[in-house]
C-alpha cells in the first residue's frame, strides 16, 4: 500500500511541476507584459493574478498536506537541477525554453515567464521551500490507524481522564 501512496505522490508532483513551470511563468509574463501596457487591461491583469493564486494555492497543499513526500521531491529536483544547469552554464538553461516560431503563443508566453523566474531566482527558492518537506521523516510513514491499536483502552464518555 505504501507503494501506491509514493505512486500517487509522484503524479501529483508531475502535476505540480507543470503547475508551476507552466502555469506560474505564464502568469508571470502575463502580469509583465500588462504592467508594461500604455493602458493595462486590468482583465488580464486579474486574469493572471488568479493563475499565480491558484499556482500558489497547489504549491501550498502540497507543500502543507499529508501526502507522499515524492509529491515536493519531482519538483524541487526539477526546480533545483534547472537552476543548477543555469548556474554552470547560462546559455544551455536557457536553450532549454520553448522559442521557436511554430510553438503555440501560451506555451512561448509560458517559456518566457519561466525565463523570468528561472534567471531572477524564483525557481531557487521555490525548489528549496518544496525539498523541505522531504527531510521530515514523519512524511516517509504512513498517517496514523486508528483500527491498528487494538490494546488502547478507550475512557468512557463524558470523562476528562
Amino acid at each position: 500500500m505504501r507503494t501506491l501512496r509514493h505512486l500517487g505522490g509522484f503524479l501529483i508532483g508531475l502535476v505540480v511541476t507543470a503547475a508551476v513551470l507552466a502555469g506560474g511563468g505564464w502568469a508571470v509574463q502575463q502580469a509583465l507584459g500588462n504592467a508594461a501596457a500604455t493602458p493595462p487591461d486590468n482583465q488580464k491583469m486579474w486574469i493572471a493574478l488568479g493563475a499565480m493564486a491558484a499556482v500558489g494555492l497547489v504549491f501550498g497543499l502540497v507543500v502543507a498536506g499529508r501526502i507522499s513526500p515524492m509529491a515536493t521531491f519531482v519538483p524541487s529536483m526539477v526546480l533545483l537541477a534547472w537552476t543548477v544547469v543555469y548556474a554552470l552554464d547560462v546559455n544551455r538553461a536557457i536553450s532549454l525554453i520553448p522559442s521557436a516560431p511554430s510553438v503555440n503563443q501560451i506555451i512561448l508566453d509560458a517559456g518566457l515567464g519561466a525565463k523570468t523566474l528561472l534567471t531572477s531566482g524564483v525557481f531557487a527558492l521555490l525548489g528549496v521551500a518544496l525539498f523541505i518537506p522531504v527531510l521530515m521523516p514523519s512524511r516517509w510513514s504512513r498517517p496514523y490507524d486508528d483500527d491498528v491499536d487494538e490494546d488502547y483502552e478507550a475512557t468512557p464518555e463524558g470523562s476528562y481522564y
